[in-house]
């Protein structure tokens, strides 16, 4: 998967057993990581979370569906894959929007977008990923083609 929390995360996937590997894209304890120096990118999140969307196969479709291991937590279903992949996409909207209104990082770290009534209590418990630092690289992987 390129260009998503570096420039080359993997995705594994065991056909016959319908388990998929995720590596650090998907992860249940925290935001995602995003190394901007090494070629990692939100959009590149986001592609790699609809790449697991589009091969994992729903619970009630197939024998309980595709079993989804992440990088860090505990494992999933394509389910659990939906509500990150949204959350992700939901904040890194707001960050955009505050772009297009010409806001600065420093201002839309204030503004909080990634601060809804379950997404930092959920997903800001790695002192060494904190939400401002997932805006931080949101913010910077948005505007450094400007």
């Amino acid at each position: 998967v390129p260009n998503a929390t570096t420039s080359g995360d993997s995705i594994v996937w065991f056909r016959k057993s319908d388990v998929i590997a995720t590596g650090d894209i998907f992860d249940e304890t925290s935001f995602p990581y995003i190394d901007l120096a090494h070629g990692g990118s939100i959009n590149g999140i986001l592609e790699g979370l609809n790449t697991l969307l589009d091969i994992a196969v729903p619970k009630h479709l197939q024998e309980g569906g595709t079993m989804i291991i992440p990088g860090h937590g505990r494992y999933g279903d394509e389910h659990d894959v939906l509500e990150y992949r949204d959350m992700v996409t939901i904040i890194r909207d707001r960050v955009q929007n505050a772009i297009k209104k010409g806001m600065t990082l420093e201002q839309v770290k204030a503004a909080k977008p990634s601060y809804t009534y379950e997404y930092e209590p959920r997903f800001a418990r790695n002192p060494s990923w904190t939400a401002p630092m997932f805006v931080e690289a949101i913010y910077k992987s948005l505007t450094s083609g400007k």
